[in-house]
This record gives C-alpha cells, structure tokens and sequence, in this order.
C-alpha cells in the first residue's frame, strides 16, 4: 500500500470531489475507480482518483453514461492520473453525439415555444408530443400517458 499521506479516505475524497460517498462506491462497484484497503479494511483512495472523479463529473455533465466513460477510462493506466492529453483524445470520441444531441435539443426547444402558445392541451395533434398526429385514431386526451388496462366486461380502455 502507498504512504498513507498519498492515499484518501472515502469521506476526503467525496468531500474534494464534491460527490457523495455513495456515489464514490458505485463508481468502485462499475469499476471506475479503485480503493486500497487499510489494514482495519477501509477503503483508502491514490490522489490520482480525484483526476478520474472530476473526469466522471465532467463527462455526465456532457450527458455521457457512465457505461461510456468506463470504456473511455479502461483505456488509461489505472495507475496514473488522466492528463489534458487524455481528456483530450478521449472526449473528441463524444463530439459527434454532442453535436447530435444540439442539434436535437435546439429542434425541441424550437417546437416547445410553439407548444406553449398553441394551448393545445389535447395531445391530439400536438407536435412535440405526437409528430404528424399519429395517435388521432386513438381519440383526444393523454392517451399514451396511461398503460391500457382492460375494463370491467373485458375490452377497451380505462376511462380517465
């Protein structure tokens, strides 16, 4: 085990990683980060973690899963801190998807301005929540919002 001034505890490392204790054990569990043990078994972290908990933090924020950024991760020596050079070669992987989902969310916020002043409400022919009203034929109202359930008799749908 490295000196114990190199290594974190649980609560030090959550604390300068701004993230929960419980989240600093998921990340560990998926493999994202590793713990020493002490010899009375308490998780102890290298000062190197802090580098890969604030990349974990950064690249959510980017929307990025977590099963994304332990690929991105496996790919650096478990040993080392990640470097700018690593950030670097590792985020230009998410670039494209970035620029999709802009794309998308610009669309979106476009289509909602609209939504907010049709004053619909129906959903019936709403083009943020049924695109070229493809529920029509079920009727008006909130038709997807519910699962079918069956009625008393058998057939049809619950009746809001």
């Amino acid at each position: 085990m490295a000196g114990a001034s190199e290594l974190l505890t649980v609560g030090e490392l959550a604390a300068r990683g701004g993230v929960a204790v419980s989240a600093l054990h998921y990340y560990e569990a998926r493999g994202l980060i590793q713990s020493q043990r002490s010899s009375g078994n308490q998780r102890r972290y290298s000062k190197a973690s802090l580098r890969r908990v604030a990349f974990i933090r950064a690249a959510q924020q980017l929307g990025v899963g977590l099963a994304e950024i332990g690929d991105a991760l496996a790919c650096l020596p478990a040993q080392r801190t990640p470097t700018k050079a690593d950030w670097a070669r590792l985020s230009t992987r998410w670039r494209a998807q970035l620029d999709t989902r802009i794309v998308a969310l610009q669309a979106l916020r476009d289509r909602l301005d609209g939504c907010i002043g049709c004053g619909c409400l129906s959903l019936k022919a709403c083009a943020l929540y049924n695109p070229q009203d493809a529920c029509a034929q079920q009727g008006s109202g909130a038709q997807r919002l519910l699962p079918p359930a069956p009625v008393a008799g058998g057939r049809g749908r619950r009746q809001a």
